[in-house]
């Protein structure tokens, strides 16, 4: 069985998975395309990713891939803790410009639901964090897309830490008001 947390801006989930813990450790089954189907989530996940982040303050993102291969993304922890970030980029939507932000880690067994229509990223609130992520479709990067992770526009509450790390290329996005969003107010 999964709880499932639903926002103001529709589209985003918040899964908590169960998590059996005793002396040894814990087990926990992190996918379970029944379950998740149950949950609402009838994605069929055709590639897995792993990031390793060394620094405390890496940022990655805020990252889309264009129709027609946009991605839903399914994301948890291995190890460390992020803050999750997704915005809501579909066309027509109330909550366009709009985000949602929660904190994942290792030990909570929570997964982050971002379906289409949204741009995403995160940042590493400790160091050696690593994130996996499932998405619905392949890489493609000729349709790779995003927004500036700190544009102002998104009030997005980043944590405060000097010199966050971020890749030239991310450092390179448009702001929101630049963007042309390629999403309909389904997501595709």
């Amino acid at each position: 069985m999964i709880a499932v947390e639903r926002f103001a801006i529709a589209g985003p989930l918040l899964l908590q998975l169960r998590r059996f813990e005793d002396s040894r450790g814990f087990f926990s089954e992190t996918y379970n395309a029944r379950a998740f189907a149950e949950a609402g989530i009838r994605s069929v996940f055709v590639q897995d990713n792993h990031s390793l982040s060394r620094e405390k303050g890496t940022v990655r993102g805020l990252h889309f891939q264009r129709p027609p291969r946009a991605q839903d993304k399914l994301i948890r922890v291995a190890r460390g803790r992020i803050l999750d970030v997704t915005v809501d980029l579909r066309r027509g939507s109330p909550t366009y410009g709009q985000h949602v932000a929660v904190e994942l880690g290792d030990s909570d067994g929570r997964h982050f639901f971002v379906p289409k229509g949204f741009a995403h990223g995160f940042c590493t609130l400790v160091p050696d964090t690593e994130v996996l992520y499932k998405v619905d479709d392949f890489w493609a990067p000729e349709t790779e897309g995003g927004l500036l992770w700190n544009d102002p526009s998104l009030n997005i509450a980043w944590p405060g830490f000097a010199g966050a790390q971020v890749a030239a290329k991310d450092a390179a996005l448009p702001l929101l008001q630049a963007l042309q969003t390629p999403f309909a107010r389904d997501g595709t």
